[in-house]
């Protein structure tokens, strides 16, 4: 059985949980390793991406969080999460770490700051209608690997095009906060992804 893991350490982990309860998903707040033991598929909410990854390495999350990705469990995740996912961080702090596994880099609060957050219309790779983004202090992603997959960009004022939703492998990244709409399809789509990767991991 599919259970989903909510990395609840700091940021808005309950929506996400409650985003995948209305899908009917085991979930389970994850705080610390013998938690992370039990799930197998998991999702990293918005934040405080710096704060977030002194609180795992705190906790002694940092490492097992790696090897979870590095094990080929499937891991979700959005704004600060997707920081958190990228091996690369351009603007973030001189000590700061991340998880890694997707091979992108992303610029931390490329959007601007909190009174810069905005909404928009963005058509996504394979769902059939437009997704409405919420961006709050929210990362862009200024370079692709070649086994990235770019399911969404956003073409910012002076024509700039950039990839705010990315997949390689069970990895998935947004830009944006699909947990703070009332659409659950990107954490349906993820959950699909979990599955497919959890029989693997089986």
């Amino acid at each position: 059985m599919l259970r989903v893991g909510v990395l609840a350490l700091q940021g808005d982990f309950r929506e996400h949980v409650n985003s995948l309860t209305a899908l009917n998903v085991a979930v389970q707040k994850v705080r610390n390793p013998e938690e992370l033991k039990t799930v197998n598929a998991l999702v990293i909410p918005g934040g405080e991406s710096t704060t977030i990854s002194m609180l795992a390495k705190r906790v002694g999350l940092l490492d097992p969080l790696r090897k979870f990705v590095k094990d080929g469990f499937a891991v979700y995740g959005s704004c600060a999460g997707m920081i958190m996912l990228a091996d690369e961080i351009l603007d973030g702090r001189s000590d700061q770490e991340t998880i890694g596994g997707i091979d992108i880099t992303v610029r931390r609060n490329a959007f601007g700051r909190q009174v810069d957050s905005f909404e928009t219309d963005l058509a996504l790779k394979d769902f059939k209608n437009n997704f409405r983004a919420v961006f709050i202090r929210a990362p862009w992603v200024e370079r692709v690997g070649s086994e990235v997959e770019v399911l969404a960009t956003y073409k910012t004022e002076n024509n700039q095009e950039h990839p705010v939703m990315v997949r390689q492998g069970a990895l998935l990244a947004t830009s944006f906060h699909p947990e703070l709409t009332n659409d659950n399809r990107i954490h349906e789509y993820f959950v699909q992804m979990a599955k497919s990767v959890s029989r693997v991991n089986s």
